[in-house]
């Protein structure tokens, strides 16, 4: 397995540096459950707007450990509530959302001014990625 490097940092990045549909597997109860979600990628890990209160996120308050897969690619993280997606601390990253959301964000599905609309943070631990037949074992801890 390697370390992040640039080549691969570089591939992730225009892969997955926009609003990208993954799946997203959590475990509850030794039973697995996967949707799909909306996710853009920076630095070693995925950030999705969600509901605090969405089975997902119960379940991740239970068991941090998660599964992503994406294009040609597959990866295990941790999943983390970062809060309220107005909190300030939030602010840069929820500037940066806005922006690879644009197309759907203000679409009327979410209600920013709820205190459950949250931020979900999936650093990623290890992964498996192919980009032009090569095959790339990453392991994303510093």
């Amino acid at each position: 397995m390697q370390k992040l490097d640039r080549e691969t940092a570089r591939i992730m990045a225009e892969r997955f540096g926009k609003d990208t549909l993954v799946a997203l597997a959590t475990e509850e109860d030794g039973v697995p459950y996967v949707r799909h979600v909306n996710a853009y990628y920076e630095d070693r890990a995925f950030y999705v707007i969600t509901h605090g209160l969405s089975n997902k996120m119960r379940q991740i308050a239970k068991n941090p450990i998660v599964a992503i897969s994406g294009e040609w690619f597959t990866a295990h993280g941790e999943g983390a509530d970062l809060g309220w997606f107005n909190k300030p601390e939030n602010s840069a990253m929820a500037h940066r959302l806005r922006a690879a959301f644009s197309a759907w964000i203000d679409n009327g599905h979410n209600d920013f001014d709820d205190e459950n609309t949250c931020l979900l943070r999936i650093q990623l631990k290890s992964g498996l990625l192919f980009s032009n037949g090569t095959r790339y074992e990453i392991d994303f801890t510093l």
